[in-house]
């Protein structure tokens, strides 16, 4: 396959669903919708990842059908509002992109959807999310739950059944366009961040967010953008895992740790490199070596057939004996690591930053991860991550985030 994402790309992830769903039900799948930010105006727009992976096409409210051997789109009802404001949707493009040759407007496209649907059982779909995550203490976009409400509206005695597993499955191995974008995304971030950190531009900074400021300005320079809320923090502020305000004072006593990554074509790259305002202090670069060891033992377990559980227990581990050493805990117990290292070592890395992914199932060749060991020390001021992103080979990884080396200074 061509290392491209275009029209093949697309047109063969929809070949390979149909061929892992064996089923002669009708498969329908819809993007995201778009949500009020105040007043009439919207969030700025993130399209569905499973939606994009079949299509690649960015418009909010379409609904994608595969039915047997025929396949086509429909497009949202649109206000005149929409049009002037937001632009037209030109089908040509869409087909152009996608390489679906039928698109529908909405009520012509639902009408024949309809009677399909009152002819069949089954439908298969993405089971829609929780409305409300309670852990991340965020609300859901509601477009899975408005697409399962109008298809019962049809027919309700449809049983629908979720398609999800497939695509969790088919995501997780990455193909040649895939591993290309990625790549892309971490050269442009691995770049532009090795300018922000050379020591005589962190001099400068007084606030973090001058920083992020300065990465944002290179990214979109490179023709890309942030694939997530860049997290820029100094000295304590290091120690929650998500500072996203980066409205901190700098310190030359300090530590400044990035944890940021550019996108390309939808994917995205995600790297964290914590460094030295100043001189670090002996104690500082004792645990930045710690944390280099720790990252250094998860590289030697990871290759195909292992499991993340697995995985993920021994770098624990590893990482007790290294906390031990540095008098931070006096025996290696999970409560006792996970006080200063509560996050997980690595993540699948794709469409999306925490990317889908099967966590029972072991590793195979192609899967992209983050390797990312940190330690926090909120009673030190101490707050120290490094994460670098690898492709599972044969028999081992190749880190593809090689470019930018981990250093304190």
């Amino acid at each position: 396959m061509e290392a491209e994402l275009n029209y093949r790309f697309f047109t063969g992830n929809r070949r390979r669903l149909r061929e892992l769903f064996t089923g002669t039900a009708p498969i329908v799948i819809t993007a995201n919708g778009q949500l009020q930010r105040s007043g009439d105006s919207t969030y700025p727009f993130q399209q569905d990842a499973n939606f994009w992976y079949l299509t690649g096409i960015n418009e909010p409210d379409m609904v994608l059908v595969l039915d047997k051997d025929k396949e086509y789109l429909i497009r949202q009802k649109r206000s005149e509002y929409q049009d002037v404001f937001d632009g037209q949707v030109d089908d040509r493009e869409l087909t152009r992109r996608s390489g679906v040759e039928e698109v529908l407007g909405c009520d012509e496209g639902w009408k024949r959807l309809a009677a399909r649907l009152k002819r069949v059982k089954h439908v298969a779909t993405i089971a829609p999310p929780p409305q409300y995550v309670e852990v991340y203490g965020m609300y859901t976009n509601p477009a899975r739950w408005v697409l399962t409400r109008t298809l019962r509206e049809h027919n309700n005695k449809l049983e629908l059944l979720d398609i999800a597993p497939h695509l969790v499955k088919m995501r997780t191995v990455k193909q040649p366009p895939e591993l290309a974008a990625i790549q892309r995304a971490i050269d442009i971030t691995a770049d532009n961040l090795k300018q922000i950190i050379r020591p005589a531009n962190l001099k400068k900074y007084q606030y973090e967010y001058e920083a992020e400021a300065d990465l944002t300005r290179l990214f979109r320079r490179s023709g890309s953008r942030h694939a997530f809320d860049p997290i820029v923090a100094g000295g304590p502020r290091a120690c929650t895992l998500h500072n996203t305000n980066m409205d901190g004072a700098l310190s030359a006593s300090e530590l400044l740790l990035f944890d940021v990554g550019a996108e390309s074509e939808g994917y995205a790259a995600d790297i964290s490199r914590t460094v030295a305002i100043g001189q670090p202090s002996r104690r500082q670069q004792q645990v930045f070596d710690a944390i280099k060891e720790v990252q250094s033992y998860a590289y030697t377990l990871l290759r195909p057939g292992v499991t993340m559980k697995t995985y993920e227990e021994k770098v624990e581990h590893f990482m007790g004996e290294k906390l031990r050493e540095l008098g931070l805990i006096q025996s290696i117990d999970r409560d006792a690591v996970r006080r200063y290292y509560p996050h997980a070592t690595s993540h699948h890395l794709g469409l999306q930053v925490h990317d889908v992914s099967d966590r029972t199932a072991p590793l195979e060749e192609n899967m992209v991860l983050t390797v990312e060991p940190g330690i926090y020390i909120p009673e030190e001021s101490i707050g120290i991550r490094i994460e670098d992103d690898v492709r599972i080979t044969e028999s081992g990884v190749e880190v593809l985030s090689s470019t930018l080396p981990a250093k304190l200074v």
